[in-house]
Protein backbone atom coordinates (compact mmCIF):
# COMPACT_ATOMS: atom_id res chain seq x y z
CA UNK A 1 0.00 0.00 0.00
CA UNK A 2 1.91 3.07 -1.12
CA UNK A 3 1.16 6.63 0.79
CA UNK A 4 -1.61 7.58 -1.02
CA UNK A 5 -3.40 4.52 -0.62
CA UNK A 6 -2.64 4.32 3.11
CA UNK A 7 -4.11 7.72 3.81
CA UNK A 8 -7.23 7.27 1.88
CA UNK A 9 -8.36 4.44 4.14
CA UNK A 10 -6.88 6.07 7.15
CA UNK A 11 -9.52 8.81 6.03
CA UNK A 12 -12.26 6.06 5.82
CA UNK A 13 -11.51 4.96 9.21
CA UNK A 14 -11.92 8.50 10.83
CA UNK A 15 -15.51 8.81 8.60
CA UNK A 16 -16.28 5.96 10.05
CA UNK A 17 -15.15 6.69 13.76
CA UNK A 18 -17.45 9.75 13.51
CA UNK A 19 -20.23 7.17 12.26
CA UNK A 20 -20.31 5.10 14.65
CA UNK A 21 -20.22 7.71 17.99
CA UNK A 22 -24.26 7.75 18.91
CA UNK A 23 -23.88 3.84 19.51
CA UNK A 24 -20.40 4.70 21.36
CA UNK A 25 -22.45 6.72 23.70
CA UNK A 26 -25.32 4.90 23.72
CA UNK A 27 -23.09 1.67 25.40
CA UNK A 28 -21.37 3.65 27.46
CA UNK A 29 -24.69 5.24 29.05
CA UNK A 30 -25.38 1.41 29.28
CA UNK A 31 -22.66 0.54 31.17
CA UNK A 32 -22.64 3.29 33.51
CA UNK A 33 -25.86 2.73 34.74
CA UNK A 34 -25.30 -0.66 36.38
CA UNK A 35 -23.01 0.36 39.39
CA UNK A 36 -20.37 -2.40 39.43
CA UNK A 37 -19.11 -0.72 42.45
CA UNK A 38 -15.54 -1.67 43.80
CA UNK A 39 -15.63 -2.32 47.02
CA UNK A 40 -17.30 -5.03 47.66
CA UNK A 41 -17.88 -5.59 43.70
CA UNK A 42 -22.11 -4.91 42.73
CA UNK A 43 -23.09 -6.04 39.87
CA UNK A 44 -20.36 -7.37 38.07
CA UNK A 45 -21.71 -10.23 35.99
CA UNK A 46 -24.27 -7.29 34.59
CA UNK A 47 -21.83 -5.08 33.46
CA UNK A 48 -19.54 -8.02 32.16
CA UNK A 49 -22.33 -8.91 29.95
CA UNK A 50 -23.24 -5.74 28.64
CA UNK A 51 -19.48 -5.75 27.78
CA UNK A 52 -20.05 -9.10 26.05
CA UNK A 53 -23.32 -8.24 24.25
CA UNK A 54 -21.93 -5.17 22.33
CA UNK A 55 -18.71 -7.52 21.52
CA UNK A 56 -21.02 -9.73 20.23
CA UNK A 57 -22.49 -6.89 18.05
CA UNK A 58 -18.83 -5.76 16.86
CA UNK A 59 -18.38 -9.59 15.15
CA UNK A 60 -16.60 -10.38 18.30
CA UNK A 61 -16.39 -14.19 19.90
CA UNK A 62 -16.64 -14.00 23.42
CA UNK A 63 -15.73 -16.06 26.46
CA UNK A 64 -16.58 -15.80 30.01
CA UNK A 65 -13.72 -16.48 33.00
CA UNK A 66 -14.63 -16.38 36.24
CA UNK A 67 -11.96 -16.02 39.09
CA UNK A 68 -12.26 -19.27 40.66
CA UNK A 69 -10.36 -19.74 43.47
CA UNK A 70 -9.93 -15.87 44.30
CA UNK A 71 -10.59 -15.43 47.67
CA UNK A 72 -12.87 -12.90 46.27
CA UNK A 73 -14.62 -14.64 43.98
CA UNK A 74 -17.91 -15.55 46.25
CA UNK A 75 -21.66 -16.66 45.08
CA UNK A 76 -22.81 -13.01 46.50
CA UNK A 77 -19.97 -10.67 44.80
CA UNK A 78 -18.78 -13.50 41.78
CA UNK A 79 -15.82 -11.75 39.38
CA UNK A 80 -16.40 -12.48 36.10
CA UNK A 81 -14.60 -10.88 33.34
CA UNK A 82 -14.75 -11.50 29.03
CA UNK A 83 -12.45 -11.50 25.98
CA UNK A 84 -13.77 -11.05 22.97
CA UNK A 85 -11.64 -12.54 19.90
CA UNK A 86 -11.70 -10.88 16.33
CA UNK A 87 -9.69 -12.91 13.72
CA UNK A 88 -8.12 -11.03 11.06
CA UNK A 89 -7.80 -11.54 7.23
CA UNK A 90 -4.50 -13.45 7.53
CA UNK A 91 -2.26 -14.63 10.67
CA UNK A 92 -0.12 -12.55 12.46
CA UNK A 93 0.17 -10.98 15.73
CA UNK A 94 -2.66 -9.99 18.57
CA UNK A 95 -3.37 -6.86 19.74
CA UNK A 96 -5.08 -7.01 23.24
CA UNK A 97 -7.70 -4.12 24.26
CA UNK A 98 -8.33 -4.08 28.19
CA UNK A 99 -10.75 -1.82 30.50
CA UNK A 100 -12.03 -2.65 34.07
CA UNK A 101 -15.74 -2.09 34.34
CA UNK A 102 -15.48 -1.62 37.84
CA UNK A 103 -15.85 1.86 39.29
CA UNK A 104 -15.30 3.45 42.88
CA UNK A 105 -18.32 4.07 44.97
CA UNK A 106 -19.75 7.29 43.57
CA UNK A 107 -19.44 9.76 47.08
CA UNK A 108 -20.98 12.86 47.98
CA UNK A 109 -21.14 16.17 46.22
CA UNK A 110 -22.74 15.02 42.96
CA UNK A 111 -25.11 17.18 41.45
CA UNK A 112 -26.74 14.59 39.22
CA UNK A 113 -27.16 11.26 39.65
CA UNK A 114 -24.01 9.72 39.24
CA UNK A 115 -25.80 6.05 38.00
CA UNK A 116 -27.88 8.28 35.55
CA UNK A 117 -25.84 8.53 32.97
CA UNK A 118 -26.71 11.81 32.03
CA UNK A 119 -25.81 13.78 28.22
CA UNK A 120 -25.55 17.32 28.55
CA UNK A 121 -23.00 20.03 26.81
CA UNK A 122 -21.27 17.63 24.54
CA UNK A 123 -20.74 15.31 27.71
CA UNK A 124 -22.03 12.53 29.39
CA UNK A 125 -21.80 11.96 33.13
CA UNK A 126 -21.46 9.47 35.52
CA UNK A 127 -19.41 7.41 37.77
CA UNK A 128 -17.16 5.58 35.69
CA UNK A 129 -17.46 7.61 32.61
CA UNK A 130 -13.90 8.41 32.57
CA UNK A 131 -12.32 5.92 34.20
CA UNK A 132 -13.18 3.97 32.26
CA UNK A 133 -16.68 2.81 31.24
CA UNK A 134 -15.58 5.41 28.04
CA UNK A 135 -12.43 3.98 27.20
CA UNK A 136 -14.20 0.68 27.05
CA UNK A 137 -16.49 2.15 24.03
CA UNK A 138 -13.91 3.09 22.65
CA UNK A 139 -11.87 -0.05 22.11
CA UNK A 140 -15.15 -1.68 21.03
CA UNK A 141 -15.60 0.87 18.62
CA UNK A 142 -12.97 0.99 17.20
CA UNK A 143 -12.76 -2.22 16.19
CA UNK A 144 -16.14 -1.21 14.55
CA UNK A 145 -15.03 1.65 12.83
CA UNK A 146 -12.64 -0.34 10.72
CA UNK A 147 -15.39 -3.11 9.80
CA UNK A 148 -17.49 -1.00 8.61
CA UNK A 149 -14.62 1.17 6.74
CA UNK A 150 -13.74 -2.28 5.43
CA UNK A 151 -10.18 -2.51 6.57
CA UNK A 152 -8.71 -5.70 7.26
CA UNK A 153 -6.31 -6.30 9.83
CA UNK A 154 -3.90 -9.54 10.19
CA UNK A 155 -3.50 -11.20 13.20
CA UNK A 156 -6.24 -10.77 15.72
CA UNK A 157 -8.02 -7.92 17.99
CA UNK A 158 -9.10 -8.65 21.52
CA UNK A 159 -11.02 -6.57 23.90
CA UNK A 160 -11.10 -7.52 27.48
CA UNK A 161 -13.18 -6.14 30.23
CA UNK A 162 -12.26 -7.23 33.80
CA UNK A 163 -12.76 -6.49 37.25
CA UNK A 164 -11.62 -5.04 40.40
CA UNK A 165 -8.68 -2.40 38.50
CA UNK A 166 -9.81 -0.13 41.38
CA UNK A 167 -9.08 -2.50 44.28
CA UNK A 168 -5.56 -4.13 42.42
CA UNK A 169 -6.63 -6.07 40.08
CA UNK A 170 -5.98 -9.80 41.48
CA UNK A 171 -9.15 -11.39 39.76
CA UNK A 172 -9.33 -9.36 36.94
CA UNK A 173 -5.94 -9.27 34.69
CA UNK A 174 -3.29 -10.93 37.27
CA UNK A 175 -5.93 -13.89 36.79
CA UNK A 176 -6.01 -13.53 33.25
CA UNK A 177 -1.97 -13.72 33.24
CA UNK A 178 -1.57 -16.22 35.70
CA UNK A 179 -3.97 -18.79 34.44
CA UNK A 180 -2.11 -17.98 31.01
CA UNK A 181 -4.94 -16.33 28.41
CA UNK A 182 -3.41 -13.40 28.02
CA UNK A 183 0.48 -14.25 27.93
CA UNK A 184 3.47 -12.93 25.74
CA UNK A 185 2.99 -16.27 23.78
CA UNK A 186 -0.40 -15.04 22.68
CA UNK A 187 -0.45 -11.51 22.53
CA UNK A 188 2.36 -9.44 21.31
CA UNK A 189 0.48 -5.24 22.44
CA UNK A 190 -1.70 -4.52 24.89
CA UNK A 191 -3.43 -0.77 24.95
CA UNK A 192 -5.79 -0.09 28.05
CA UNK A 193 -7.88 3.29 27.51
CA UNK A 194 -7.39 4.45 30.95
CA UNK A 195 -8.34 8.28 30.87
CA UNK A 196 -5.28 10.31 30.51
CA UNK A 197 -6.27 12.71 28.06
CA UNK A 198 -6.69 12.13 24.42
CA UNK A 199 -3.14 13.45 23.04
CA UNK A 200 -1.24 11.38 25.74
CA UNK A 201 0.27 8.25 25.74
CA UNK A 202 0.96 6.47 29.46
CA UNK A 203 4.49 4.52 29.33
CA UNK A 204 4.50 3.54 33.05
CA UNK A 205 3.59 4.06 36.50
CA UNK A 206 5.73 4.85 40.07
CA UNK A 207 6.13 1.77 42.18
CA UNK A 208 3.68 1.56 45.24
CA UNK A 209 4.45 0.00 48.85
CA UNK A 210 1.57 -0.17 51.58
CA UNK A 211 2.64 -0.70 54.63
CA UNK A 212 1.38 -1.19 58.60
CA UNK A 213 3.02 0.27 61.70
CA UNK A 214 1.26 -0.93 64.84
CA UNK A 215 2.82 0.27 67.54
CA UNK A 216 2.31 -1.56 70.89
CA UNK A 217 2.02 0.03 74.38
CA UNK A 218 0.47 -1.31 78.02
CA UNK A 219 -3.55 -0.58 78.76
CA UNK A 220 -4.01 1.09 81.73
CA UNK A 221 -6.24 3.72 83.55
CA UNK A 222 -7.51 6.63 82.07
CA UNK A 223 -6.74 8.37 85.80
CA UNK A 224 -3.39 6.91 86.13
CA UNK A 225 -1.96 6.80 82.42
CA UNK A 226 1.75 6.74 84.30
CA UNK A 227 1.29 3.27 84.99
CA UNK A 228 0.66 2.37 81.18
CA UNK A 229 2.19 3.27 78.31
CA UNK A 230 0.30 4.97 75.45
CA UNK A 231 0.79 3.30 71.68
CA UNK A 232 -0.73 6.41 70.53
CA UNK A 233 2.04 8.62 72.23
CA UNK A 234 4.17 6.18 70.07
CA UNK A 235 2.45 6.49 67.14
CA UNK A 236 2.79 10.48 67.20
CA UNK A 237 6.54 10.09 67.57
CA UNK A 238 6.84 8.25 64.48
CA UNK A 239 4.28 10.30 62.47
CA UNK A 240 6.63 13.62 63.45
CA UNK A 241 10.06 12.04 62.65
CA UNK A 242 8.37 10.36 58.62
CA UNK A 243 7.15 13.93 58.65
CA UNK A 244 10.17 16.16 59.21
CA UNK A 245 12.80 13.65 58.47
CA UNK A 246 11.66 11.27 55.64
CA UNK A 247 9.64 13.33 53.97
CA UNK A 248 11.77 16.03 52.92
CA UNK A 249 14.18 13.45 51.45
CA UNK A 250 11.61 12.21 49.48
CA UNK A 251 10.92 15.75 48.18
CA UNK A 252 14.43 15.83 46.88
CA UNK A 253 14.38 12.42 44.79
CA UNK A 254 12.72 13.05 41.25
CA UNK A 255 12.77 10.32 38.60
CA UNK A 256 13.46 10.93 34.69
CA UNK A 257 10.39 9.43 33.88
CA UNK A 258 7.61 11.72 32.48
CA UNK A 259 5.47 11.21 35.60
CA UNK A 260 2.56 13.89 35.74
CA UNK A 261 1.32 15.91 37.39
CA UNK A 262 5.32 17.62 37.78
CA UNK A 263 4.96 17.50 41.73
CA UNK A 264 4.41 13.28 41.48
CA UNK A 265 8.06 12.83 39.68
CA UNK A 266 9.37 13.14 43.01
CA UNK A 267 9.17 10.25 45.62
CA UNK A 268 6.22 10.31 48.16
CA UNK A 269 4.48 8.92 50.75
CA UNK A 270 1.07 9.09 52.29
CA UNK A 271 -0.79 8.19 55.40
CA UNK A 272 -3.96 6.60 54.53
CA UNK A 273 -5.12 5.70 57.95
CA UNK A 274 -4.63 6.18 62.02
CA UNK A 275 -6.27 4.50 64.46
CA UNK A 276 -6.00 3.62 68.05
CA UNK A 277 -7.23 2.96 71.28
CA UNK A 278 -11.04 2.52 71.78
CA UNK A 279 -11.87 3.00 68.12
CA UNK A 280 -15.16 5.37 67.80
CA UNK A 281 -16.89 8.70 68.82
CA UNK A 282 -19.32 6.64 70.60
CA UNK A 283 -16.63 4.71 72.25
CA UNK A 284 -16.04 5.69 75.98
CA UNK A 285 -13.14 4.02 77.98
CA UNK A 286 -11.54 5.55 80.70
CA UNK A 287 -7.67 3.80 79.20
CA UNK A 288 -4.53 4.02 78.08
CA UNK A 289 -3.99 3.26 74.69
CA UNK A 290 -2.27 -0.49 73.99
CA UNK A 291 -2.39 -0.16 70.47
CA UNK A 292 -2.44 1.95 67.56
CA UNK A 293 -2.29 1.64 63.84
CA UNK A 294 -1.02 3.36 60.98
CA UNK A 295 -1.53 2.13 57.16
CA UNK A 296 1.16 3.87 54.64
CA UNK A 297 1.11 4.58 50.32
CA UNK A 298 4.59 4.91 49.97
CA UNK A 299 4.88 5.42 46.05
CA UNK A 300 8.70 4.80 44.83
CA UNK A 301 10.45 5.64 41.97
CA UNK A 302 11.90 3.23 38.96
CA UNK A 303 15.52 4.83 39.98
CA UNK A 304 14.64 3.52 44.47
CA UNK A 305 13.36 0.15 43.96
CA UNK A 306 11.42 -1.67 46.55
CA UNK A 307 13.85 -2.82 48.25
CA UNK A 308 16.14 0.32 49.44
CA UNK A 309 12.47 2.03 49.79
CA UNK A 310 11.99 -0.60 52.32
CA UNK A 311 14.81 -0.64 53.91
CA UNK A 312 15.18 3.48 54.72
CA UNK A 313 11.54 3.07 56.27
CA UNK A 314 12.55 0.73 58.52
CA UNK A 315 16.02 2.39 59.02
CA UNK A 316 13.73 5.30 60.16
CA UNK A 317 11.49 3.08 62.56
CA UNK A 318 14.80 1.79 64.29
CA UNK A 319 15.93 5.12 64.70
CA UNK A 320 12.56 6.51 66.46
CA UNK A 321 12.04 3.18 68.45
CA UNK A 322 15.64 3.48 69.91
CA UNK A 323 15.26 7.25 70.91
CA UNK A 324 11.75 6.35 72.50
CA UNK A 325 11.88 4.68 75.77
CA UNK A 326 8.95 1.91 75.37
CA UNK A 327 8.28 1.96 71.93
CA UNK A 328 7.82 -0.97 70.37
CA UNK A 329 6.63 -1.54 66.55
CA UNK A 330 5.76 -4.11 63.76
CA UNK A 331 6.34 -3.08 60.28
CA UNK A 332 3.38 -4.97 58.13
CA UNK A 333 3.89 -5.25 54.25
CA UNK A 334 -0.04 -4.63 52.59
CA UNK A 335 1.33 -4.46 49.03
CA UNK A 336 4.21 -4.00 46.37
CA UNK A 337 3.76 -2.87 42.95
CA UNK A 338 6.55 -2.37 41.29
CA UNK A 339 7.31 0.31 38.48
CA UNK A 340 6.69 -0.10 34.91
CA UNK A 341 8.09 1.27 32.11
CA UNK A 342 7.04 0.62 27.97
CA UNK A 343 10.67 0.32 26.27
CA UNK A 344 11.78 3.11 24.50
CA UNK A 345 10.53 3.19 20.37
CA UNK A 346 8.06 0.63 21.82
CA UNK A 347 5.50 -0.49 17.98
CA UNK A 348 2.24 0.01 19.91
CA UNK A 349 3.99 3.65 21.70
CA UNK A 350 4.97 4.96 17.35
CA UNK A 351 1.29 3.49 16.14
CA UNK A 352 -0.36 5.24 18.43
CA UNK A 353 1.73 8.21 17.93
CA UNK A 354 1.10 8.61 14.45
CA UNK A 355 -2.68 7.85 15.09
CA UNK A 356 -2.63 10.71 17.48
CA UNK A 357 -1.11 13.19 14.54
CA UNK A 358 -3.47 11.94 12.35
CA UNK A 359 -6.72 12.63 13.90
CA UNK A 360 -5.62 15.55 16.09
CA UNK A 361 -3.10 16.87 13.59
CA UNK A 362 -1.08 17.40 17.11
CA UNK A 363 2.54 15.45 18.65
CA UNK A 364 1.48 13.29 21.31
CA UNK A 365 2.98 13.60 24.50
CA UNK A 366 4.57 10.85 25.96
CA UNK A 367 3.91 10.67 30.09
CA UNK A 368 4.12 8.11 33.03
CA UNK A 369 1.52 7.66 35.48
CA UNK A 370 1.40 8.62 39.10
CA UNK A 371 -1.00 5.92 40.50
CA UNK A 372 -0.94 2.19 39.35
CA UNK A 373 -3.06 0.23 36.96
CA UNK A 374 -3.00 -2.82 35.14
CA UNK A 375 -0.17 -2.28 32.69
CA UNK A 376 1.59 -4.06 36.28
CA UNK A 377 0.50 -7.51 35.80
CA UNK A 378 0.30 -7.72 31.93
CA UNK A 379 4.36 -6.42 32.28
CA UNK A 380 5.24 -8.66 35.35
CA UNK A 381 2.72 -11.55 34.51
CA UNK A 382 2.28 -11.84 31.85
CA UNK A 383 5.90 -10.41 30.10
CA UNK A 384 4.45 -7.95 27.92
CA UNK A 385 6.53 -5.53 27.58
CA UNK A 386 4.83 -3.52 24.69
CA UNK A 387 1.61 -1.79 26.95
CA UNK A 388 0.20 1.20 27.20
CA UNK A 389 -2.49 3.18 28.55
CA UNK A 390 -4.26 5.85 26.32
CA UNK A 391 -7.68 6.50 26.40
CA UNK A 392 -10.21 8.95 26.14
CA UNK A 393 -11.29 11.25 29.63
CA UNK A 394 -9.33 13.68 32.13
CA UNK A 395 -7.24 12.07 34.13
CA UNK A 396 -8.21 14.81 36.46
CA UNK A 397 -11.65 13.98 37.26
CA UNK A 398 -11.49 10.14 37.67
CA UNK A 399 -12.86 9.49 40.90
CA UNK A 400 -14.54 13.43 41.39
CA UNK A 401 -18.09 14.23 41.99
CA UNK A 402 -19.83 14.73 38.87
CA UNK A 403 -17.10 13.13 36.39
CA UNK A 404 -17.86 12.91 32.59
CA UNK A 405 -15.86 12.54 29.42
CA UNK A 406 -16.08 14.71 26.27
CA UNK A 407 -18.16 12.83 23.46
CA UNK A 408 -16.01 14.91 21.01
CA UNK A 409 -13.27 13.13 22.96
CA UNK A 410 -14.23 9.69 22.59
CA UNK A 411 -14.89 10.12 18.73
CA UNK A 412 -11.26 11.19 18.36
CA UNK A 413 -9.85 8.59 20.61
CA UNK A 414 -12.27 5.74 18.68
CA UNK A 415 -10.09 6.79 15.74
CA UNK A 416 -6.85 7.35 16.83
CA UNK A 417 -7.22 3.53 18.43
CA UNK A 418 -8.42 2.47 15.65
CA UNK A 419 -5.70 3.48 13.40
CA UNK A 420 -3.10 2.57 15.88
CA UNK A 421 -4.66 -0.56 15.33
CA UNK A 422 -4.14 -1.12 11.34
CA UNK A 423 -0.39 0.09 11.94
CA UNK A 424 0.61 -2.16 14.37
CA UNK A 425 -1.13 -5.42 12.81
CA UNK A 426 -0.77 -4.60 9.42
CA UNK A 427 2.76 -3.52 9.38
Amino acid sequence: MDVGQARAQEDRIIRAAESVIDEAVEFTRDLIRIPTVNPPGEFYEDGVHCVGKWLTRAGFTSEYIAAEGMAEHTAKHPRLNVIGRREGARPGKTLHLNGHVDVVPAGGGWTLDPFGAEVADGRIYGRGTCDMKAGIAAAIFAAEALRRAGVATDGAIEISGTVDEESGGDAGVAYLCKTGRVTAQNTQFVIIPEPLNVDRICVGHRGVYWFDVVTHGRIAHGSMPYLGHSAIDDMGAILEAIRTELQPELLKRRTKAPVVPELSRHATLNVNTVSGGQVGEDVQSPCVADRALAIFDRRFLLEEGFDATKAEIQKLLDSVAARVPGLRYELRDRMVVHPTATPENSPVTLSLQAAIARVLNKEAQIIASPGTYDQKHFDRIGHIPHTVAYGPGVLDLAHQPDEWVAIEDLKNSIAVLAIATTRLLNA
